[in-house]
């Protein structure tokens, strides 16, 4: 079912592409002690790519973040990279492609 999902979203990404789009959004919530995190991000998509990131800032200021980039290398074939930095500094990286069956 994930496999499932990350495809939809994967296809959903580049059909938006063929138009180039960008979306910005951030936003801060205050918790019941007045403590506040802020969540920011960006999405812009040109070219047959796609770009994703974005921060979460915490009450005591650490912060983590995530960017993720989705190309498309050729017809039928579109490859993933994305890294997530959390915030003690510990870093994670994924990669992948996807081709569609003929």
């Amino acid at each position: 079912m994930r496999k499932i999902a990350i495809i939809a979203a994967l296809f959903g990404s580049i059909a938006v592409a063929a138009a180039a789009v960008a979306q910005d959004v951030q936003r801060t919530v205050t918790g019941p002690q007045g403590q506040t995190a802020t969540r920011s991000g960006s999405a812009n998509c040109a070219d047959g790519s796609c770009t994703r990131s974005g921060s979460v800032t915490g009450p005591q200021g650490q912060t983590s973040t995530r960017n993720r980039t989705i190309s498309r290398t050729a017809p039928g074939e579109w490859s993933s990279q994305g890294t997530a930095t959390g915030r003690r500094g510990n870093t994670a990286t994924r990669s992948g492609s996807v081709q569609r069956g003929q």
